[in-house]
């Protein structure tokens, strides 16, 4: 997907212009791009069924990242662990956009915490699930839009007309795996040493008060299964986001970064068996 946003950023240059219209344009193009070469594989692998496995296998692997994202909470937590903070504030801008210059101990763990529930969607249940529902051009379609998403999605004066329809399509995208991704979360809070209850509960009463309509799910979700308050105010290199507090219970400590890699790899397990389970279904 590298390769693919560095097209995207060609094609930026030079289709840009502080317009709605030419954002719908850009995203319709990458977007549409990304979907026939999805079709295309899909149709030339029809009657091939072990060219189809691999190349299924093939995108799946390319549009997961939950391995990496596992990997960076590892890091943070050993980071964090050792007290070296200069070390997980070097390591911050792999998991979100946040200035990490003036942040303690604390808030690099709810920052992390945050990034985990965050990612565990966008980076595996929403593409499984796509990729569930329509296969590799699912799968291709799902990591363009992420992508875009990142890129130009973020509110700021150069994207807030060029990257609306690329972020409202992010949106459509995440609502019913972001949902998926808190039920499962609160489903498995006991990996982390909680309560489905109390994380349910949390996904239930908070999850609609982030300003995403599916971000907040995820986190409500992780902050009730680790027993902890995610939320506050985020520092993006200025521009400062206030943010609903999601759960109850005290701010994230060092302890619950690691809860939260272990709760993610859980989710994203099942995930992975849910969206198996989901392609034999459909072949049967």
């Amino acid at each position: 997907m590298a390769v693919f946003g560095s097209r995207v950023a060609v094609l930026e240059k030079r289709i840009y212009r502080d317009s709605r219209l030419r954002g719908v344009a850009f995203t319709t193009i990458c977007v549409g791009a990304a979907t026939g070469i999805g079709l295309a594989a899909h149709r030339l692998t029809r009657d091939r069924p072990i060219a189809r496995t691999v190349v299924t296998a093939a995108a799946t692997w390319a549009v997961l990242g939950g391995t990496t994202l596992a990997k960076e909470g590892v890091h943070m937590a050993g980071s964090l662990e050792a007290g070296d903070l200069a070390a997980a504030r070097e390591r911050l801008p792999h998991l979100c956009g946040r200035d990490p210059s003036r942040l303690d101990e604390s808030e690099l763990a709810r920052a992390t915490v945050e990034s985990i529930a965050e990612n565990t969607s966008d980076a595996v249940v929403a593409p499984l699930f796509w990729g569930a529902v329509a296969g590799v051009p699912g799968l291709l379609a799902y990591r363009a839009i992420n992508t875009l998403d990142a890129m130009v999605g973020h509110r700021s004066p150069r994207y807030n007309r060029f990257g609306w329809a690329s972020a409202r399509l992010d949106d459509v995208a995440n609502f019913v795996p972001a949902r998926l991704t808190g039920l499962l979360t609160s489903a498995l809070a006991p990996v982390a040493g909680g309560s489905p209850r109390r994380a349910l509960a949390a996904l239930r009463r908070d999850g609609h008060r982030h300003p995403s309509p599916n971000a907040g799910r995820c986190e409500a979700a992780f902050a009730g299964a680790l027993g902890v308050r995610l939320g506050g105010v985020n520092d993006y290199g200025g521009r400062l986001e206030h943010r609903p507090e999601l759960g109850d219970g005290p701010r994230p400590a060092v302890a619950d970064v690691r809860r939260s890699v272990r709760l993610a790899r859980a989710v994203s397990l099942s995930a992975v068996a849910l969206a198996v389970g989901a392609r034999l279904l459909r072949r049967a």
